[in-house]
């Protein structure tokens, strides 16, 4: 909308003092021409908005004015940041909204948005367990990935073993209100669940993260790796088209259709761990799911069937 374009032309010359008409149709994605109208019409409208020709000219505010039209103080900014950053992760359209906030914002406030917009992301694809509370200590940590400040905290592992240890926090990631934390270790890379995180506390010092480093990209490769181990034990099964979707809902991304059986019945590849996992969740459905192999999902299939008749007989 044109509104939106204006507003964000007026917080452009704001931020950088004074822009061509070349670089507001590259930051605001429209023809040249466009940005030109957009120009004229705001200092037609009587926004203190003048041109200057000649090498190293473009359009700047008079007398450097400035806009109250956002209203956002810095601690503002961050806090806007922090609540688009994880949509951006999965969203095209957010990742381009939250670049072209970015580039609106005055040049002092720049720094600490775009470290508050990568602190977390979002991943909406479960792996079974579900957290609906959000731990406190997120907060906290959200802070010291954005100030990259050392943290001292005390983990409890599957185990429950407590255990104290100092990380380099590198972001943040809301896997369906599951947080994990993505941190720096005196034995590499490291990512822990959060409501495992007993006591949290930063210790003052500078914190460390590779240049390179990208949340994305390094929550991709845990992704990864945790699926590969959930999906050790593969089984071909079959079930009524209409059903297929009930079973891509228990088994998330382990769940691949693949073809339709010569009974018109759809085939599916499911994944898990063991052939016991695939059989406890197949079990419920009764003769509604067919499982061709392997053998060893069959065998715990017959085995659980077995054991709920012998108990359930009389």
């Amino acid at each position: 909308m044109r509104a939106d374009r204006l507003v964000a032309t007026v917080l452009l010359l704001q931020a950088r003092g004074r822009v061509t008409a070349a670089e507001l149709a590259r930051e605001l994605e429209v023809s040249l021409a466009t940005a030109r109208r957009d120009l004229e019409a705001l200092s037609t409208a009587g926004v203190p908005v003048y041109p200057q020709a000649g090498r190293g000219g473009g359009w700047s505010l008079v007398g450097g004015a400035r806009t109250d039209l956002t209203g956002l103080s810095a601690r503002e900014a961050q806090a806007l940041f922090l609540i688009v950053g994880p949509a951006a992760s999965v969203s095209d359209e957010a990742r381009t909204a939250l670049r072209k906030l970015v580039r609106a914002l005055p040049q002092t406030f720049r720094a600490d948005a775009e470290a508050a917009a990568t602190a977390t992301m979002s991943d909406p694809t479960r792996w079974g367990e579900r957290d609906r509370d959000r731990p406190v200590v997120v907060d906290l940590l959200q802070t010291a990935v954005v100030r990259r400040q050392k943290v001292r905290i005390t983990y409890v592992d599957a185990a429950r073993r407590p255990s104290e240890r100092v990380v380099d926090p590198w972001g943040l990631v809301d896997k369906d209100e599951t947080w994990y934390l993505v941190a720096g270790t005196n034995k590499g890379q490291r990512t822990f669940r959060v409501d495992r995180i007993r006591t949290a506390e930063p210790t003052g010092e500078q914190a460390e993260r590779p240049d390179d480093f990208a949340l994305a990209g390094a929550w991709r490769d845990v992704v990864g790796e945790v699926e590969q181990r959930r999906s050790r034990t593969e089984a071909t099964v079959l079930v009524d088209t209409r059903f297929v979707h009930v079973l891509q809902d228990q088994f998330g991304r382990h769940c691949e259709p693949d073809g339709e059986h010569e009974d018109g019945r759809a085939r599916v590849r499911l994944g898990a761990p063991t052939a016991l996992d695939i059989a406890r969740t197949l079990a419920g459905w009764g003769t509604g799911v067919e499982v061709l192999e392997p053998s060893a999902v069959r065998s715990e299939l017959a085995r659980i069937g077995a054991e709920l008749s012998a108990r359930y007989r009389s």
